[in-house]
This record gives C-alpha cells, structure tokens and sequence, in this order.
C-alpha cells in the first residue's frame, strides 16, 4: 500500500516519505461510511492516508464499526475517534470508559481535545501522558465555537505543553467547516496566527485542519508539500495529494525550478 513517487515518473516533483511517516501526514475524516465504502477508499486512495479520524461520536451511531477499523488498519492507515467523543466521555467522569470502548474497537491512538467541554489544561496534559504510554495520541488546540478567541501565546503555550506531555501531533481547530480557529468565519487564514505557531513550535510536530481545497492549498504554498493536514473529506484526498505534489493548477508552480517556470511550450 506504499506510494512513493520519484524522478522516474517526473522531474521536479516533490519526494513523499514512506508511510509509516513523520512529517507530510495526511488525516482524512470519515464521517459514517459503510464497510463498502471504506473499502472502495482503501482501494482507490488508501495508500495516501496516515490517520483516520471517526470523527466526533459518529463511531457510536455506525454500524460494523470494529469491522471497519480493521480494514483500515490491515491497510496501514492509524484509526481513532474524535475528540468531542472523548469529551463525551470525560465530562461524565468516566475516562476508563472510554478506554474500554476504544480498546474493544481495537484501536491504538486516540485524539484528546476540550473544544467543546471546559478542561483544567493541567488535566488535559495528565491525560495527554496517560494515555501517551499505550496509544498514539494527538491532542488538539482550539475552541468549536466561533465566538471564542484565543490569544495567539495561549495557542502557542498550550501546543508546547501538549508537545511535552506526549501527542505525536497536536492539531490546529478548524473544524469540518474550516471556519473556526485558525480561520475567519469566512474560511480565510490566520495568517499572523499560524505563522506566530509555527515560528514557536517544530512545524513537523502540528497537524493543521484544513477541509477546504484552498485552506489546503494555501497550506502547501506557505509550507511547503510536507505540512501535515487533517480534516480532508475522503471523496477530496486524491485531489488534495496532487496539490502536494504541484499536479494540480492551485500549486503547479510552486515546485519548478525557476529556469522553467517562465518556459513558453512550442
């Protein structure tokens, strides 16, 4: 299921590491699809994905869902549940719970967030290494409200702690809309925002949500082909890697040599 294209297909294209991988990482967002959707996902588009988010509670209203996370993770890709589904969890005392039910699913990572229940960022970083010690964690920054703003040293203050206590990534909110967070209502970039995380943490370690094709695009011009992305529709991820890769008009120039960037084709 590995996809590495080289120089041997066509020059001037950027390299992709190997899945497992570290940087470069692809999140997608499955929302309640079927066995046999998630089979056809594997077979046409699987080989680009790293991570697997079910998101929010849908893992709890979907059928053959235990089933689903073993096609996906015989094909290489991490699944875990989202983090309102977590919260979920949480708010009710019952964080063992919530092992049990991820464990009866059989999955190894897990995403712990509190963008929509209040947490003690003390308790949230306790559980961000608790869980750290047998489970891929990622852990995510940022409120699912629009009418809350946070100061950009919170988001950087926060991101560094949760480095620190163990997420693999922490991700930048954005929701499945693409219009909170580290975006304006109207899905435009928080430009003095991201850049004022980026500067302050390891962009490697930073999952940003980016749902929309020109939040991804934009994140491929401003980053580069190896920014981590998540959120991506999984009808949309095919499309979304030939933006990396400068195959799609969006980002087409950005990874030619300047000698060619000019050159008319006779």
């Amino acid at each position: 299921m590995n996809y590495h294209p080289t120089k041997k297909i066509i020059e001037n294209i950027p390299e992709r590491d190997m899945i497992p991988r570290t940087k470069g990482i692809t999140m997608v967002m499955d929302k309640g699809m079927s066995v046999r959707e998630a089979e056809d996902f594997i077979e046409t588009a699987g080989h680009l994905a790293d991570f697997i988010k079910l998101g929010f509670g849908t893992s709890l209203v979907t059928k053959n869902v235990k089933e689903k996370a073993a096609l996906y993770q015989q094909a290489g890709l991490k699944v875990y549940v989202g983090g309102t589904l977590f919260e979920a969890f949480a708010i009710r005392g019952d964080v063992d719970g919530y092992k049990r039910y991820i464990d009866n699913l059989g999955l190894d990572a897990v995403e712990i967030s509190d963008g929509s229940a209040e947490m003690v960022h003390e308790a949230k970083c306790r559980f961000i290494a608790d869980f750290s010690k047998n489970y891929t964690v990622l852990s995510e920054v940022g409120s699912k409200s629009a009418d809350v703003e946070i100061p950009m040293d919170q988001w950087i203050g926060m991101m560094q702690k949760e480095i620190a206590a163990g997420s693999f990534k922490v991700i930048a909110e954005a929701r499945e809309s693409g219009t909170v967070g580290i975006f304006d209502k109207k899905g435009s970039a928080d430009t003095t925002l991201i850049d004022g995380i980026a500067t302050n943490l390891d962009p490697n370690d930073i999952l940003w949500e980016a749902p929309l094709k020109s939040q991804q695009a934009w994140f491929i011009k401003h980053f580069g082909a190896h920014v981590n992305l998540g959120n991506i529709a999984p009808h949309e991820l095919i499309a979304m890697e030939t933006l990396r890769l400068g195959l799609r008009g969006d980002t087409f120039f950005n990874f030619l040599p300047e000698e060619i960037k000019n050159r008319t084709i006779e």
